[in-house]
This record gives structure tokens, C-alpha cells and sequence, in this order.
């Protein structure tokens, strides 16, 4: 949804939660889902898939985020976040031996990974930029943007909400751009020069009508506040699927598919909010795809 509409096209996908893979096959019947992205590296390596010239995706956060166990590295969710890196690891050898530019690697999280009592932050950090060990943050944690240039790679990394891009939801998000590519610059991705800017904040009055953060426990649990709105006439209702995919950036009825061999009409909502919880504010990505395109251009 972030991308196409700037040209590009995914090669695969690498998706093993079944709602969300059905989504994928109805809007994108002819990309190949792959499933578990563990075994993906030895596949790139063997040449049964492609070596994309961008890898972009996020590992499970819930590892990471506040609202979880924040086990980090040691549950086996953020451990792939380290399977990720041979990923790209195996992306750039294979084009590396083709005469191809190094790919440029995309990786979104909760911000909460920056605090990670683990310092799963810097273990990534470090193995993505080719160090024989983690890094350390200059204090108790990471700071919402930087940038590190390794052996390997050169990083940059910054936390971007949903609300400064359109959207009627506050999600902040780390987003990390890395690439071993001749002249890219991640910085010039994710940094604005000065005098331009991104969409201005919300005025004082407009925040009223933010969302809290879509997460993927969706409309469940009776307590879940952020299912739920207050209206003025109408007192609180629950807050509908469609109202999710607006805030998430997605057209309307976006997952609203065939499911277990029952028409969309009949397609139940809490897979729907779950998929939608654990996806991608779509504007922010088309904002992070749009200064790859420009960077690559240069």
C-alpha cells in the first residue's frame, strides 16, 4: 500500500500469521508468500529467491514493548529480530557476488526497544553494522535518533508518529535505515535538511481526536480502552474496523476478504484488528520509501 504507488514492486513476502497472509494473497495474488523468515537467508544464498534490492520489514515487538513481558533478545520473538540481520547479511553477499549494489535495509519497531533492559537495541545496532560485539548507548538508553556507521554498514535510526503524517492516531515508531551501498546515505532518509520539514504537529484542540496506539489485541477484552470512543450524543461505542484502517492509513474494507471459506460479508472482526494493530502506519512508510527513492537517485 506504501510503495506501489512509488514504483515498486515486492519480490516476496515472508508472512506466517494466516489472516494476514490472506490479505496479502487477495490484494497481491501473484507475489509468493514464503512464510517463516528464519529459512529465508539459506534461500537467498542458494539463489531459490530473489536478493531484493531493498529487505524491509519488523520483527515481533512484543518482546520489546511496554505493554509486554520487554524480555527482549531472550524471547524467542526478539530473537528474530537477530535472524533479520543474516538475512540481509546473505541479501548483500549474493548481490555483492553478482556486481550488484548492497541493498538498503528497512526495520520498524516500538520504541520501547530502545529501552530494552537487554540492550537488544545495541546487539542489533552492532551485528547489523558488522561489529564483533553490541553497542552501548551514551546513557540508560537509546536516544530517539541517531546514527552509527560500522564495518558493514552505515545506520541511521528515528522514532516518527503517525499523527504528524495524517493520521488521526498517535503511533511512534523506530524506524531503521541501513545499507552498505556506495554513496547512500541513511541519514538523508530519515534526517530533513534544514528549513524543510514534515507535516506541523496537531493543534491544541485537534489532538482531542487522536486514537491511542492500534494494537493487535484489537476490540477483545471489555476493558481494552483503546477499542472504544466516547461521542457526545451517543455516549461510548466500540471503535469500528473501518475507523482502524483510517487511522492506520489503509483504504476502507482494506481486510475485509473471504476467510475460511466464507464470503467478506461474513468475514469476522478480530482478525481484522489484529492484522491491522500489528501492521505499518501506511503514510510513514511511503514517507521512508520516497527518501530511499531519492537517496538511490543521487
Amino acid at each position: 500500500m506504501a510503495w506501489h504507488p512509488l514504483g515498486m514492486r515486492a519480490a516476496w513476502f515472508a508472512e506466517i500469521e494466516p489472516f494476514p497472509s490472506a490479505v496479502l494473497a487477495h490484494h497481491y495474488p501473484n507475489t509468493p508468500n514464503l512464510g517463516d523468515m528464519t529459512k529465508l537467508g539459506a534461500q537467498v544464498l542458494v539463489g531459490k529467491i530473489p536478493a531484493p534490492d531493498i529487505l524491509v520489514g519488523g520483527t515481533p515487538c512484543q518482546a520489546f514493548s511496554v505493554a509486554g513481558m520487554r524480555q527482549g533478545l531472550t524471547d524467542p520473538r526478539g530473537a528474530l529480530t537477530i535472524k533479520y540481520v543474516e538475512l540481509a547479511d546473505a541479501t548483500d553477499y549474493v548481490r555483492a557476488s553478482r556486481g550488484e549494489p548492497a541493498s538498503v535495509v528497512v526495520w520498524e519497531n516500538v520504541p520501547g526497544v530502545l529501552s530494552d533492559k537487554g540492550n537488544a537495541f545495541g546487539c542489533f545496532l552492532g551485528a547489523l553494522a558488522g561489529e564483533d560485539c553490541e553497542l552501548q548507548p551514551s546513557g540508560k538508553k537509546w536516544p530517539d535518533a541517531g546514527c552509527v556507521y560500522g564495518p558493514k554498514r552505515t545506520i541511521a535510526w528515528r522514532i516518527l508518529d503517525a499523527q504528524y503524517f495524517g493520521l488521526a492516531q498517535r503511533r511512534r515508531r523506530v524506524f531503521v535505515v541501513a545499507s552498505a551501498r556506495n554513496g547512500f546515505d541513511p541519514t538523508e532518509v530519515l534526517f530533513e535538511r534544514e528549513g524543510t520539514r514534515r507535516d506541523s504537529p496537531p493543534r491544541r484542540e485537534e489532538k482531542s481526536a487522536l486514537h491511542p496506539t492500534l494494537t493487535a489485541k484489537g476490540a477483545g477484552a471489555l476493558d481494552d480502552r483503546e477499542a472504544y470512543v466516547l461521542e457526545e450524543a451517543k455516549g461510548i461505542r466500540r471503535t469500528s474496523v473501518t475507523e482502524w484502517e483510517r487511522c492506520q492509513g489503509f483504504p476502507d474494507d482494506f481486510t475485509l476478504i473471504r476467510w475460511r471459506g466464507k464470503p467478506a460479508s461474513e468475514c469476522p472482526d478480530g482478525p481484522r484488528y489484529k492484522a491491522i494493530g500489528n501492521s505499518k502506519a501506511v503514510p510513514v512508510v511511503r514517507w521512508v520509501g520516497m527518501g530511499i527513492q531519492k537517496a538511490l537517485m543521487k
